[in-house]
């Protein structure tokens, strides 16, 4: 669900302003500058470096809701491959032969929510993440350890904690630095930070029936590193970097005229999933015998190497 606290952001503003000024957000577009000089930064990702628009809310008013299936879509990752019983994540899967020309399918593009934005690395690494530490940081964050805010940083923080699964590196980046820094061990530094847009008008509900358009483009390289966005106070995304995985860039139409470029990802290799995935349920397929694919929300950043 969304992660609205305004008064944690008013205090983040403060501690911001204590450690680095207002100067301190753009030494992350420096940095970015810096280690990756060829590469294109993401409207999606450059929206989460402007100074936040710190409001405490009224409480009385409803917090807008976290896009449900697109977390369920991605429960895989941090959750040991297990998607949640659910029709609308069933249908976000699909085979690798499937990404052509002509073929309809469903897409959940809907507005991000989580407006959270980075902290420079200086500043977050001051603050505890960890479940070790989370009395301290409900206490940074005014919580009451009873409160749906509460434990939602705490499942956030035990999903970063958790094991991956094998042939999964995992990392959760409290930075944009810091998820530099990890692409970068895994990939290199020619790498391009690839997110799902959408090119004309917003669509109109959540999910969307789309068709595949010509102009594919299948990325280089069988390794990527893909991060999504987590429920936290500020910006916190958990990252993978997973071997055997191919990406596309796939054109869209919808059935009422909205065009978009989503990003695919499949996995080559599903042979350490579990056997009941639901995945291999909807797709009437076995653990390992061909690639299983999914769409990439908006607020997911795929990282792949750099065509040459």
């Amino acid at each position: 669900m969304g992660f609205h606290l305004g008064y944690i952001f008013a205090l983040l503003t403060l501690a911001v302003v204590a450690l680095a000024s207002h100067a301190a957000l753009p030494v992350a577009q420096l940095y970015w500058n810096s280690v990756l000089p060829n590469t294109q930064m993401p409207k999606a990702i450059s929206e989460l470096l402007q100074p936040a628009e710190f409001i405490i809310e009224d409480k009385s008013t409803p917090a807008e809701v976290e896009n449900p299936d697109a977390k369920k879509m991605y429960a895989y990752a941090a959750e040991n491959h297990q998607f949640r019983e659910d029709p609308n994540a069933a249908a976000l899967v699909f085979l690798e032969k499937n990404i052509r020309p002509g073929t309809t399918m469903n897409w959940p593009y809907a507005r991000n929510t989580n407006t959270a934005t980075f902290l420079p690395r200086r500043t977050a690494e001051s603050i505890a993440f960890s479940s070790t530490k989370l009395p301290e940081i409900l206490k940074h964050f005014s919580l009451e350890p009873s409160s749906v805010e509460a434990n939602t940083i705490k499942e956030t923080i035990q999903e970063c904690e958790a094991p991956g699964i094998k042939g999964e590196e995992k990392y959760c980046a409290t930075s944009l630095e810091s998820m530099i820094d990890f692409t970068t061990s895994k990939l290199g530094t020619s790498v391009e930070a690839l997110v799902s847009t959408e090119e004309e008008k917003e669509a109109t509900i959540f999910m969307h029936k789309y068709t595949i358009m010509p102009g594919v483009k299948k990325l280089e390289g069988e390794k990527a590193v893909m991060c999504h966005k987590q429920n936290y106070p500020y910006a916190v995304f958990y990252c993978h970097a997973i071997k055997q995985t191919r990406a596309y860039i796939v054109p869209l139409v919808g059935a009422d005229g909205v065009k978009a470029k989503a990003v695919a990802v499949c996995h080559i290799d599903t042979s350490e999933w579990n056997p009941k995935h639901l995945a291999f349920q909807v797709l009437k397929v076995k653990p390992g015998t061909v690639p299983i694919c999914h769409f990439l929300t908006n607020d997911h950043i795929v990282w792949v190497p750099k065509s040459i």
